[in-house]
Order: structure tokens, then sequence, then C-alpha cells
């Protein structure tokens, strides 16, 4: 039987600063963190919103994204707007960030609220993508919810205690091009839920002790590229434990059978990354690692090989700025793309 509640408010966010809005974020964990707890996030891993809610390093890296999370905002009215022609609900916002009753650490910012034709609420999530994105939203044929908003839209459900959330996705630049879809509340999936985020804020970011990585390894080299900085040469070595060691084995084990393997090179390549990023967060900001084992030892070795070069932004800045010694130094190289498309049937 559902439990009878309401979420309190933790803040109006109504003219809230950014700053304000991530610092009240740190005291516990929303919606949007739900994916990295549970490690289905495609963007950050559990020990990234770790150092976030210890304010170390930020998930948000607003610098190299700020167009992305603007558009985004700025289209949040025009999608809602969407969804309401779609669907013929009334949708309303309440500008608050909401915390659950009984778990005080599991937080809620909602985008938008829908009245029901019965008189009910549900939540509506606004989302944008681009065009191949969309394929996110069907498997196999069949509509879905992709998993890590699933996540989202069930830590908001339990906060809220509401049985319903809608998202809608915008793809394109037309209300056809606008994706719907409706999540009904999972009681199941909500206890796990609420026991695995508790295991996270309590065993890890109260008790000050980080994370496992256990997400891919493409994923976890960004993480400690976020968080670590390049390496250094003058750091003294790493000496790696056992387990660490055990690592090291398997990664040359995995050496040798991908150089007499044609078959299942992806997977072994895949497994490789994800020891090596293991290795490279042990060995911290250190370029180099040993174990000793006796009869001999390990060395690792991860040294930092710095070349001169100009960031996307700083030529993009040097075209407009010096546009002489841009056209002067920097050589365009032309390529050509085949692509085949079916289009509208020519008039007669």
């Amino acid at each position: 039987m559902k439990e009878a509640y309401q979420p309190t408010i933790l803040v109006d966010t109504e003219g809230l600063s950014r700053e304000d809005w991530l610092d009240y974020r740190r005291q516990g964990i929303g919606g949007s963190d739900a994916a990295a707890v549970l490690g289905i996030s495609p963007w950050r891993t559990a020990r990234d919103l770790y150092y976030d809610k210890l304010g170390v390093v930020s998930v948000f890296d607003e610098d190299s994204s700020w167009v992305q999370l603007e558009v985004g905002h700025l289209l949040e009215p025009l999608v809602a707007r969407i969804f309401e022609k779609k669907t013929g609900f009334k949708v309303y916002q309440r500008k608050s960030m909401f915390q659950h009753p009984a778990y005080p650490w599991m937080l809620a910012d909602l985008d938008y609220l829908v009245e029901l034709p019965d008189g009910g609420t549900a939540i509506l999530e606004i989302k944008t993508c681009n065009y191949n994105a969309k394929d996110n939203w069907w498997y196999n044929g069949k509509e879905i919810v992709p998993i890590y908003y699933e996540s989202q839209a069930r830590h908001y459900m339990c906060v809220m205690n509401i049985d319903r959330v809608y998202f809608c996705c915008l793809y394109g630049n037309t209300e056809d091009e606008a994706i719907i879809r409706t999540l009904d509340r999972d009681m199941d999936y909500e206890n796990e839920l609420i026991t695995l985020e508790s295991a996270f804020w309590n065993d890890y970011v109260l008790a000050k002790n980080p994370p496992p990585y256990t997400e891919g390894g493409d994923l976890i080299m960004e993480s400690l590229n976020r968080w670590l900085g390049p390496n250094e040469k003058d750091i003294p070595p790493t000496e790696l434990d056992v387990s660490q060691y055990a690592l090291v084995q398997r990664y040359m084990e995995l050496q040798q059978q991908r150089g007499r393997c044609d078959t299942d090179k992806k997977a072994i390549e895949s497994e490789m990354n994800r020891i090596k990023a293991l290795i490279i967060a042990a060995m911290g900001r250190s370029s180099t690692a040993f174990y000793d084992c006796g009869d001999g030892g390990i060395r690792v070795t991860y040294n930092p090989v710095r070349k001169p070069g100009i960031s996307k932004e700083n030529l993009d800045r040097l075209k407009i700025v010096h546009p002489d010694i841009y056209d002067e130094f920097v050589t365009i190289q032309e390529s050509r793309r085949f692509s085949i498309k079916q289009t509208k049937p020519l008039a007669a």
C-alpha cells in the first residue's frame, strides 16, 4: 500500500543564483545524480559524484558545455508548450528544491508539474537531443525511456510521492520532432534505489570514503582527467599492492590474447581499457608505479607527453582576431563525404 506523505521544501529556487543552487544540491542526491549512483550514467562515475558532493570538483563542466546547457534551458518553455499542445494537459512550475521527509538527502528540482484530467498530478521532465540521439528512446522497435533518465524519474516519484512522470524530448525544430514517454511508479525499483542511494550518501559521502570505480574504462579515464589533472614526473613512484598487481598481470595476459585472437579483439580491448584506468587511478598523479615480488618486479609508467598545439576555441578566436596570421599559417584539408538519403519525389 502506498504511504501517504508530502515532500518538504529545502529552498525556494526563484531568483536563486547558480552558485547557491549548486551548494544546495550538494546537500543531497538529486534526480540527475541517480544514474551515477547506480553505475548507469553515460556521463559521470560515482566517484565524480562523490567529489562533487564534497566540493572538490564539480560534475558540471560548464566551460565546455555552456552552450548546450543554455540551449536546453532556453528551449524548456517551448518543449513544455509542445507537450501541452500534444496532450491537452496543463503544465505549471513550482520553483523549489524538495526533500523526501524520511530521507532528507533525496532531493528533487523538477522541470514542470502536470494537471491530469482526473485531478491528479504528474511530473514533466523536459529533454533535448540531436537527431541521432533520438534513437536512444527506442529499443528493438519498442518505445522506451533511456535507463539513465528512468532512474531520474523514479527518484523524483519517490521524493514527491507522485505516481507518474512524463518525458518530452525535442530532437528537431518542429512539434512533430518531439518524443513523449510515460513512466508509472514501480515500488520495487524505488525501494532498491533508496537502499543504494542511502549507502552512497552514508558510506561514501558522509564517511568521506571514495566509492570504487565500477564503470567502463573510457568513463573512468574521463573522471581521472577531471579530478587528478596531468601526471607529473617528479612525483614519487606509487607502490602497488597485491590486488593492483593482479590487475597488471591480467592486463599483460590480455595483451598476449589480443595478439593471438582475431574475433574478440573489441571485448579484449574494452577490458584492457578498464584495467588500465583502474591502475592509473591507483597511481594518482604519479607517472610511475612498481610492484616488488621478491624475485623481480613490475614497473608501470604513465608518462606525460606534451606537444605544442592550439585548442579549437583558440583557433576560432585567432581566425576572428588575426585573420591574416590565420590565413598564412593554418592550412585547410579538403575531403568529400559520400551519402545517400531518400528524398521526397519530384513534382510532376
